[in-house]
């Protein structure tokens, strides 16, 4: 399993850096990025830390540790500045808390998210056919999530995927360990999505990929 969502003490996850890290090896993970909210209040505290935890448990763990921010609730006009600013902090990956059908995130969030050149737009809602063929062009990554709640539009995010040839890769959100997934359920939770067998290792092959771009970026 490569993991690209998932939340720490530093947001509003149970567990340090180390057990989160600990924990997805147990059951079988192969990569982990370490995704924190963020906004402009916290983003110079939280993925600065993050990136030393990485630096710092890389040296000493069995699984591909990545560090990484999720920008959320930012209001579109500041998730450029965001994005740029998450980067030059540390972040190698930066992930964006999409349109959600369960949160009022607002609207022009997924758009401007893709524009600015995310990594991956998480949980990303009714997604629109227009932004989904953009995170085609732009490379940028949607989500399907084994949260709850985020869930519920899993089959309209795959299905736009599938019309627009945009990439899927698949997360847990993960805030607990109980959240933490094994590969068996994550091809689960792919083919209720009403994806396709064959385009279920393309989805694992997406993550592999991705997570070869993250760890080659200097």
């Amino acid at each position: 399993m490569i993991d690209f969502h998932t939340h720490t003490l530093f947001s509003d996850g149970e567990l340090l850096p180390s057990e989160l890290a600990r924990r997805a090896y147990f059951i079988g993970y192969k990569a982990l990025a370490i995704t924190d909210h963020v906004d402009s209040s916290n983003i110079d505290f939280v993925v600065p830390r993050i990136a030393e935890a990485v630096e710092s448990l890389a040296k000493h763990s069995d699984i591909k540790l990545v560090a990484g921010a999720e920008i959320t609730h930012a209001p579109p006009a500041l998730i450029p500045e965001l994005v740029s600013r998450a980067r030059t902090l540390g972040a190698k990956i930066v992930v964006m808390h999409g349109e959600t059908v369960v949160e009022p995130v607002a609207p022009g969030t997924n758009r401007a998210a893709i524009e600015s050149g995310i990594d991956v737009l998480a949980h990303p809602g009714l997604i629109s056919r227009e932004d989904a063929l953009m995170a085609k062009e732009k490379g940028v990554a949607l989500e399907i999530t084994s949260r709850r709640g985020h869930c519920l539009s899993n089959g309209h995010v795959a299905k736009m995927a599938m019309e627009t040839g945009a990439g899927l890769v698949i997360n847990t959100d993960a805030h607990s360990p109980g959240d933490l997934i094994s590969i068996e359920r994550a091809k689960v939770i792919l083919l209720a999505a009403g994806i396709t067998e064959d385009k279920v290792r393309d989805v694992f092959a997406n993550s592999q990929a991705l997570l070869d771009k993250i760890l080659g970026r200097k």
